[in-house]
This record gives structure tokens, C-alpha cells and sequence, in this order.
């Protein structure tokens, strides 16, 4: 893919109304969540799971692509068509979690570094031909005591700058996904701090390795208080202090910010989006590329039953309208009740 392909690739999965489902869960951690809804976990399982999710209705109106895992990228629907062909038919751009996890960081406690860079290569080119248009791969940062270290935020940036090479080598968009967690009592100023160098760092790290930043997206946390701190901020001072974190270290260059909810509510993740996107205009889209903040209510209504399965297409076709709307600053409260 060229790199004229790769930039148009990547401004249309932040178009305007839409954004990104994220069903990337690896199978431990789709586990978790069939066992919360009391079903057991299965590769049938997962698979009705997820079909569920890309059949439903009108869906492709607010989502652009989905990120699958490599369970997924090579499962089928109950027609037969392979997954990525069914998201592709439907004009869904099918994308591919290709790290191996966060580890622990040697020497540095408490922190971890993501593994998968060995055979990437080769794993990009597979993918590719399954029918992957774009990757993610996750870094973790932690904040807490003496936390962050600048050996955590130098070994994930360079590990997202490596794969993010590789990805465009291979014909892929690269989503950079450099998360400061939400764990911890921190305040939004911490917050702030950390996200700001650790952005700053990562693209340090992406013109080092020659990435075209044109032809790539970036997956950050939005800057928000710790999930313990004890005053949390409200929606628009986590949407001033985010936008004016990213205006010192995104270069204009990036064609979209694609936003984790990072175990914010579904309805915190929505308003949060929607504030951002009315203090425009910005240098590039604000989008989302939302997991749980899209699939929770349509799981715990799915529960599993085959009788279930339109009214969970519906909540989730819901959840994504609602942040449609968010990403073009246009969702109102009113907006949440379903019709």
C-alpha cells in the first residue's frame, strides 16, 4: 500500500459520524466478561458473540472499522463468509490487535512493557492477506509513586514506533495505543503531566523510525482524574486539559485521534467525546475506538440466548449512534433514550 493509500485509509476510519469498534479481548479476557453474564466461554461462543456485534443493522453508519483478534480475524459468520469479508462487504475497514500483551519490565516494579515485536513481520503479512486494513498495539503506563519511569515510557515508545514501522511496511495503519492508566488516586494535573510527556516521547520515538505520521492514528487516554482520586474533574475540565495536552505534543500532520474509554462509563466516554468535539475546530478528527464502552450494554442483553440477539443489535446500534453523534458534537442527553 502506498503511502497516499495508507493516509486515505486512515482518514476514513475517522470519518465524519463515525469510529471504531474495538472486539480485540484476547480469549482470557473474553472469558471474563461470558463469565460475568453466566455464559461459558467458547470458541462457538465468542463467535456468536461477535457475529451478533457485525450483523447487526445500520451498524456501518457509525462505525468505520473493527479491531479484531487473532481468534476472530479467522472465524466466520453463520453464513460462511470469513468475518473480515462480511465487515469489508458492509464498507467496516477490518483492523488486528497484533501485540502479545503488556509484561512485567525488568528491573522497574510495577511496570510493564509490551511483547510482540519478534516475527511481527511476518504476522503483519498473514494478517494482511486475512484481510486486515489496519493494526493496534497497546502500551500500559501506570501512574503512581515514582511511577511512570523514563525506562517504561522509552521501551513503550520505541516498541510503538518499531511496530508502527513495520505496520506501514506491511500495508497497514498503525493505531499507536500509548494508555496512562486510569488506576490510582491521582488528580487531572498528574494526569496531565504524565500524558503529556508520554506522548511527547512516542512521537520522538515515530519520526526516529521513520513513521509517516499521515498514514497512522493515535489510540491515547483522555487526561482524567484517577478512578480513587478523591475530587474527580468534571467533563469540561477533562476536555480542556486534554485538548490542550495534545495541542503541545500531536503533530497537526496526524490525521485522527481515536480515543480508549479506558474504564470510563459508557455514558462518561460519550459526553467526554462530545465536549472535545465542541470546543473545535482541531487539527485533526476526534474520534473514538471504544470496547466496553460500546459492547457492555449489548453483552449483559445478549446474555448468550439466540432470542436475545435483536434487542442486543439494537442497544448496540444505539451505544454507536450516541458516539456518532459525540464525535461530531452533536449528542445531547436527550439522545440516550432509546426509541
Amino acid at each position: 500500500m502506498s503511502s497516499s493509500d495508507l493516509a486515505a485509509t486512515a482518514r476514513s476510519l475517522v470519518a465524519p459520524g463515525k469510529g471504531i469498534l474495538a472486539a480485540d479481548e484476547s480469549t482470557g479476557t473474553m472469558t471474563k466478561r461470558l463469565d460475568g453474564i453466566g455464559v461459558a466461554s467458547s470458541e462457538a461462543t465468542r463467535r456468536a458473540y461477535r457475529g451478533m456485534l457485525f450483523e447487526t443493522p445500520g451498524m456501518e453508519q457509525h462505525i468505520s472499522g473493527v479491531i479484531l483478534y487473532d481468534e476472530t480475524i479467522r472465524q466466520q459468520a453463520d453464513d460462511g463468509r470469513a468475518f473480515p469479508d462480511l465487515l469489508a462487504s458492509r464498507g467496516v475497514l477490518p483492523g488486528i490487535k497484533v501485540d502479545s500483551g503488556a509484561k512485567a519490565l525488568a528491573g522497574h516494579p510495577g511496570e510493564t512493557v509490551t511483547e510482540g515485536l519478534d516475527g511481527l513481520r511476518e504476522r503483519l503479512a498473514e494478517y494482511r492477506g486475512l484481510g486486515a486494513r489496519f493494526a493496534k498495539w497497546r502500551a500500559v503506563i501506570a501512574i503512581g509513586p515514582g511511577l511512570p519511569s523514563p525506562a517504561c515510557l522509552e521501551t513503550n515508545a520505541h516498541a510503538l514506533a518499531r511496530y508502527a514501522a513495520l505496520c506501514q511496511e506491511a500495508g497497514l495503519v498503525p493505531i499507536v495505543e500509548p494508555e496512562v492508566l486510569m488506576d490510582g488516586a491521582h488528580d487531572l494535573d498528574r494526569c496531565e503531566t504524565v500524558t503529556t510527556e508520554t506522548l511527547g516521547l512516542q512521537f520522538e520515538a515515530l519520526r526516529a523510525q521513520g513513521v509517516q505520521l499521515e498514514g497512522m492514528l493515535l489510540k491515547p487516554n483522555m487526561v482524567i482524574s484517577g478512578t480513587q482520586a478523591p475530587t474527580r474533574a468534571g467533563v469540561a475540565e477533562v476536555a480542556a486539559a486534554t485538548l490542550r495536552c495534545f495541542r503541545r505534543v500531536v503533530p497537526a500532520a496526524v490525521p485522527g485521534i481515536v480515543f480508549l474509554s479506558g474504564g470510563q462509563s459508557d455514558l462518561e466516554a460519550t459526553e467526554h467525546l462530545d465536549a472535545m468535539n465542541r470546543m473545535g475546530p482541531h487539527p485533526w478528527q476526534l474520534s473514538f475506538s471504544y470496547g466496553r464502552a460500546l459492547q457492555a450494554p449489548a453483552l449483559a442483553a445478549w446474555a448468550g440466548k439466540a432470542e436475545n440477539r435483536e434487542t442486543a443489535q439494537r442497544i448496540f446500534a444505539h451505544r454507536a449512534a450516541c458516539n456518532g453523534a459525540a464525535r461530531d458534537g452533536r449528542w445531547t442527553r436527550s439522545m440516550e433514550q432509546m426509541g
